[in-house]
């Protein structure tokens, strides 16, 4: 199967990516992300049909593989009988890549499937990011932290994903038992309501405002849990030039802390973007070392 060249392995080595601790392992700070091989562009449905088209269960596992190549050494992706196929073959094959898992879908309503879940060593399980902020508005914060301890019963680090920087202040505030914090750098799930309360107006879409990864890094600083930032790239919207891509990637590399990761999701149908990846946050995190 022909992969348009970008999952070829090249002949010059990766720079070496630096590792984080984390629940007793090293994991690297460049997490590979799952949104671009499962088709969820954040953009429009037109990408999100070509992503799912062009994103073969063949070629998601070549990414997996390309990445592992490339010395990223942690997946992050959401729970879906598809995603736990690909898993499954992953590891038949060879891959030893850590995994670290969103709960959605059924995992979201079916808590009594975590101990069969846990028995494929994820590192981590996070309550989905959408569905926290949506609890988090209706006033059921207690549907979260149940959710955690019912990670924990099950013998696995728990996590928290939002995109509301408030969310994170609220769990800190009130001493909730959670091991780390997946963080979007951009709060799109905003309502209308509340864009329009805090701008005056609503977009058409989603949201993604230019001051909204200060506000989350500032949050992130402050806490001493681990973060995983996510939507470091604006969800593609910064990677028309070479230089706005290391401008993102910069400001969120130099704004977590030094302890935390970030989760990119990679589409390399045109240009091998686990290796660009990989030397750019490389060379990012090499010229910021003190």
């Amino acid at each position: 199967m022909s992969v348009a060249g970008a999952l070829v392995s090249a002949s010059q080595p990766t720079p070496p990516l630096p590792k984080v601790k984390f629940q007793g392992l090293e994991i690297t700070r460049l997490i590979v992300g799952s949104n671009p091989l499962y088709g969820y562009s954040h953009f429009n449905s037109i990408l999100d049909r070509m992503m799912r088209e062009w994103m073969t269960q063949d070629r998601r596992i070549a990414l997996l593989h390309r990445a592992e190549e490339c010395g990223i050494n942690t997946w992050q992706v959401h729970y879906n009988d598809p995603t736990i196929e690909d898993l499954k073959r992953y590891r038949a094959e060879g891959g030893r890549m850590h995994w670290l898992l969103l709960a959605d879908f059924e995992l979201m309503t079916n808590w009594k499937l975590l101990p069969e879940v846990a028995r494929l060593n994820p590192i981590g399980i996070a309550h989905h990011g959408n569905r926290t902020d949506q609890r988090f508005r209706s006033g059921q914060r207690s549907v979260v932290r149940d959710f955690i301890k019912a990670v924990h019963d099950a013998g696995v680090p728990a996590g928290v994903s939002t995109h509301n920087p408030a969310v994170i202040e609220y769990i800190e505030e009130h001493g909730w038992d959670v091991d780390y914090y997946m963080t979007c750098m951009y709060r799109i799930t905003r309502t209308p309501e509340e864009a329009r309360k805090e701008f005056g107006e609503a977009p058409v879409g989603e949201m993604y405002m230019e001051r909204d990864p200060e506000r989350m890094c500032e949050v992130v600083r402050k806490t001493r849990k681990a973060c995983f930032a996510f939507k470091v790239l604006g969800a593609g919207r910064h990677i028309n030039r070479p230089e706005q891509l290391e401008r993102a990637f910069r400001f969120v590399l130099t704004h977590i802390k030094p302890q935390d990761a970030i989760i990119v999701g990679m589409f390399p149908r045109y240009k091998d973007e686990v290796r660009e990846n990989v030397e750019l946050v490389s060379r990012i995190l090499s010229s910021t070392a003190t």
